[in-house]
């Protein structure tokens, strides 16, 4: 009799094993990390634990990503507060600031603002290349990655020259970008391609509502 043919042969009777349970301790395998072989039953029993041990690794990624995720929605809800309590765009600007750098312990942050009906004096109103704007312009999310944008580098004054990832959240009225938050990072790994952007945009969101509120 072939192996083909008994596996068939089980496969049509599924209830032979269980008529002839003692055939479980009759039954030796090799063990599955070397040594002497071992009963069937034993067998399944070391494949059932591996199993749940590849369950429980998983178990605690998911409730580790959990945990991440319940501490970053927390330091956008404290972002969102101080936005709130801004009463003009000073206050504004230095709530954002300071939560993206101690909330979020983001290194260097930079930020420029065009077609604003009111004007402020300052680095944010700076003029910004017709290039990066159109870029901006186009951009559907968060760009996250190495800093490709020699005058996004300008921004970031002398920090600039050690800046090795970058993410780029576009700011938005309804449709039209009218700015970019920028955050960089001495860390390459810090902001890189394949990261989610999903928390990046909804402050790229709180900050545009913010700003849209104090510049018309």
């Amino acid at each position: 009799m072939t192996a083909d043919e008994v596996l068939r042969f089980l496969r049509e009777h599924p209830d032979f094993l269980a008529q002839h349970g003692e055939l479980f301790t009759e039954l030796t395998v090799p063990h599955p990390h070397g040594g002497q072989a071992i009963s069937l039953a034993e067998r399944q029993l070391h494949a059932l634990r591996e199993k749940i041990r590849a369950l429980e690794v998983k178990l605690a990624e998911l409730i580790r990503f959990g945990e991440e995720n319940d501490e970053i929605g927390a330091k956008v809800h404290r972002l969102s507060l101080a936005l709130l309590e801004a009463d003009d765009y000073e206050a504004l600007r230095f709530a954002l600031f300071q939560s993206l750098g101690e909330d979020f312990s983001v290194p260097h942050v930079a930020l420029r603002i065009w077609n604003s009906v009111l004007s402020h004096d300052g680095e944010d109103f700076a003029p910004v290349g017709d290039a990066l704007r159109i870029r901006a312009g186009e951009m559907r999310q968060p760009y996250c990655g190495a800093p490709v944008e020699l005058e996004v580098l300008e921004w970031l004054g002398d920090a600039a020259p050690h800046v090795r990832s970058v993410a780029l959240v576009p700011l938005r009225r309804e449709a039209q970008v009218f700015g970019l938050l920028v955050l960089a990072s001495a860390e390459a790994e810090r902001f890189y391609p394949q990261m989610g952007t999903l928390y990046l945009a909804r402050i790229g969101d709180l900050a545009a509502s913010a700003l849209r509120r104090q510049l018309g």
